[in-house]
This record gives structure tokens, sequence and C-alpha cells, in this order.
């Protein structure tokens, strides 16, 4: 019976874990009770999520053998788990016959470890630009999810979850897909009534918000025009602001800036650059600009974050 892995590092998404392991319980509690997995860390120690929560790991490296899959789930200082020492472990588990999964942004470790040449692959949509221009010999997709061979990735928690439905699928055929699909239908019944939760990248919606918010990522260094974007998808700007605040709850502008800052965000903790490289990677004219958007939303500057990390 297919026995999982998962490799945690401090600084992972408790959602993004939940979306991995829930199918897999939902398929071991509808008739496949050998199913197994478990967790792993670097160094056999605890790891913290993003959230502060502690998680022990099941066993040692040493005694984890040959699963049919390694799921890497990496998140807030992704940078720094991605040594030597990680590159070896990953190259051995896929000799040894393992699919490995990246997911939030495991990916990045995976390609650091050489397992993605050639490949498709894509992350958390907030380091996809980082991403292909340190791995120039990946193919970077802005897909929701990439089965590639015998390397998967995924993004954050939403795209993570539909990865797993489809692997659920393809390995123990529809009947089990439908009960661990089945879990879930309720929140999306209850989205589709009138949920104004916001959409994060990859979450359901139709399939214009859908293009325009791949669009509104791609080009976050450059922001298009609303006019231009409304065009592109073929539709009008009146109707961009309308299937916004109806789908999402706010407009495409506002839409647009959350992303802009987020990534801001992302690379002042993540990395050492100055703020105004930061602010021309995410579409604004200089420093001073990016920091009073970000005042004005976050109530603090941006640069209070930089070398932050979550609570540990």
């Amino acid at each position: 019976m297919p026995r999982y892995a998962v490799l945690l590092f401090d600084g992972f998404s408790n959602f993004v874990l939940s979306s991995l392991i829930e199918p897999l319980r939902a398929v071991h509690d509808h008739g496949y009770p050998e199913l197994s997995w478990c967790t792993v860390t670097a160094d056999d120690g605890p790891v913290r999520s993003s959230s502060g929560l502690r998680v022990l790991p099941d066993m040692p490296l040493a005694e984890l053998g040959a699963p049919d899959a390694l799921l890497v789930v990496a998140g807030y200082g992704f940078r720094e788990h991605s040594t030597g020492r990680i590159s070896s472990l990953l190259r051995r588990v896929s000799r040894r016959g393992a699919r490995l999964i990246g997911a939030d942004c495991g990916s990045w470790l995976i390609a650091r470890a050489g397992l993605l040449q050639g490949h498709t692959a894509t992350l958390h949509w907030s380091v996809l630009a980082d991403f292909a221009e340190a791995f120039p010999e990946v193919t970077v997709s802005h897909q929701r999810y990439v089965l590639d061979g015998p390397v998967w990735s995924s993004g954050g928690a939403a795209s993570s979850l539909d990865m797993m439905l489809a692997l659920v699928g393809r390995t123990f055929g529809t009947a089990a897909a439908f009960a661990a699909t089945s879990m879930f239908l309720h929140d999306a019944v209850r989205k589709q009534a009138g949920s104004r939760m916001g959409l994060g990248i990859g979450s359901r919606g139709s399939q214009k918000l859908q293009e325009a918010i791949r669009m509104m990522v791609e080009q976050v260094e450059t922001p298009m025009p609303l006019s231009d974007l409304a065009a592109t998808i073929g539709t009008s700007l009146r109707s961009l602001n309308r299937m916004f605040k109806s789908e999402i709850g706010m407009g495409p502008g506002r839409y647009a800036q959350m992303l802009r800052l987020t990534r801001a965000r992302e690379l002042a903790t993540a990395t050492e650059l100055p703020l105004r490289e930061i602010a021309l990677r995410c579409g604004y004219s200089d420093a001073a600009a990016l920091e009073k958007a970000f005042t004005r939303t976050y109530g603090q500057p941006l640069r209070r974050w930089i070398g932050r990390r979550p609570t540990s």
C-alpha cells in the first residue's frame, strides 16, 4: 500500500499541511486502512509552523526507507532550508523511486537538488519570479499545480488540496477520489451560494477572474492599467469591477495592490534586497511610495519586516 512521508521545515503552513494530509485521511477512512503517512524533519527535531504550532517528527530520517512519495513542505525561510544536506537527501530518496511533491515553496528545495532540470514546476505565487530567475533550467508554470513525471508541485493550500485530490484519483481510483472530494463539497457549495470570503491565488472562481488574477501576478513589477486588463480578458472595465467585487469582495485595483504589498513583504522577510529594489520589483516607483502604501494598509512601515520571521 502506498506510503507517504511529509518533510517539514520551520515556517511551514498549517493550512498547506492539512490540505496535503486530509485527502489521504479520507481515503484511509473509506476502505484503505493500510494507507499510511508520517512526518519527518531535517534534523529529526521538532519544527514550528508559521503560526507557532510545534510538530514532532514521527520517525528519524534514517528510518524513513523508501516511501512512495515524499512531500516537501517549505514556507517562510525556505531559502535557508535549501542546504547541501537536504539536496543530498532529496536525491537519495528520488533514486529509490519515490515521487517528490513540492508544496508551497517546496519546489525551490527540489530544484536546488538538481531534480527539476528539464521539468515544469510551480510554487507559491509570490516567489514565482525569483524561482524563474534562480532556476532557468526549469519551466515555470502559473497553473494551480503541475504533475510532471516523478516530480509534482503546487503553490498554496487551495492548489495543494487540488493536487492531492488528483493524486488520490490517479492512485486509488474514482470511488476513492469521490470519497476524498466529498469532504469539501459543503464549503464549495456554501461559497457558490454567496460567501464573500476573499479568494487567494489559485482559489476557484470564474474563468475570467482567474485569468485576470493570473495576469496581475505575472505583471507585479509592471502593473497593467485596469482598462487594458479588462480588454485583454474580453470584458469591460465596469464588468471587471463588478466581477471582482461580487466574487472576491474588493475591487480589482485594491486586489492588485494587495498582491504587490504581499510580494513586498515576502521579499523584505526572505531576502536582503534594499527597499528601493523591493519597490521596483513590486511595481512602485520608489521606496517612499511603497512605504506609504504599506503603512496605510498594515499600520506599520515595511522596513519593520526586514529580516523578520514568524513566531517561533
